[in-house]
């Protein structure tokens, strides 16, 4: 992995996307390996986070020997709210993938207050 790429994360909470402050939001590998851990701001959002992922020239070309995108997963938690997690999320070189997050509040949903809405992200077919 040689390039890099970012992932970047808005959060809010109903259809009027009202944004949501202090979500912690952890990114890793697959493999569970912690890359990234941060809170959103006041307009639910994170900085974009660095990825390392394969050159972009291995997005030109058709049947590439490798995945031309890095896959990472993405966790989220904020208290009072469902549980949210984004697995096999892609990150291509040069450009920033950004994860809409919107969480449910629990008052919502009282049964399923142990719940975590688990997102997953088939791949590309390049």
């Amino acid at each position: 992995m040689s390039a890099t790429g970012y992932i970047q994360v808005r959060a809010y909470t109903s259809t009027a996307q009202y944004p949501l402050k202090n979500v912690a939001i952890v990114i890793t590998a697959t493999d569970g390996t912690a890359i990234a851990m941060r809170l959103t701001d006041q307009s639910g959002k994170i900085a974009p986070i660095p990825i390392p992922v394969p050159p972009l020239a291995e997005s030109q070309s058709p049947d590439p020997t490798e995945r031309p995108y890095a896959v990472v997963n993405l966790y989220a938690h904020l208290a009072g709210y469902e549980q949210t997690e984004a697995e096999n999320l892609q990150v291509f070189a040069g450009t920033t993938t950004v994860q809409n997050l919107e969480m449910i509040p629990l008052s919502e949903l009282p049964d399923a207050w142990d719940q975590t809405v688990v997102f997953d992200t088939p791949p590309q077919n390049l």
